[in-house]
């Protein structure tokens, strides 16, 4: 009888140990699954933008005032550019309309700056298809 207790609390301690370590893989592993739903999927940004994209999410970003993209230079020349050029772009654009929106309120500021250079970061992000910066 001491030998069935024993073998089954074993048993029980062992699943419990599996399943703790391979829980956080079955997380990750449905997070990015094709089968999974929208709101747990994470989105993968592309490896290349195409260059009108680019150019365009860049004028919106100047026209919003950043001065980080305007001192950068268009994409020309080539069909599209690698995606990091993107990701640079947005996050100086961001980092740059956060230092200039501190003194905001907090009730005219959405993650640290205002409203209309959050949404124009999120726009040009969008432009590019880019969804983490």
């Amino acid at each position: 009888m001491h030998r069935i207790i024993r073998n089954t609390l074993a048993t029980v301690a062992i699943t419990g140990a599996l399943t703790a370590a391979v829980a956080p893989t079955a997380m990750a592993v449905e997070r990015t699954s094709p089968t999974s739903t929208a709101s747990q999927k994470l989105a993968a940004n592309p490896s290349r933008i195409k260059t009108d994209d680019f150019n365009k999410a860049r004028d919106i970003l100047i026209q919003a005032g950043s001065k980080t993209a305007q001192k950068t230079h268009p994409a020309h020349g080539v069909k599209d550019v690698p995606a990091d050029h993107g990701t640079s772009l947005l996050a100086e654009a961001r980092d740059e309309f956060r230092a200039a929106d501190r003194n905001l309120p907090a009730k005219d500021k959405k993650s640290d700056m205002s409203i209309a250079h959050y949404n124009a970061v999120h726009k040009a992000a969008n432009t590019m298809g880019i969804d983490r910066w």
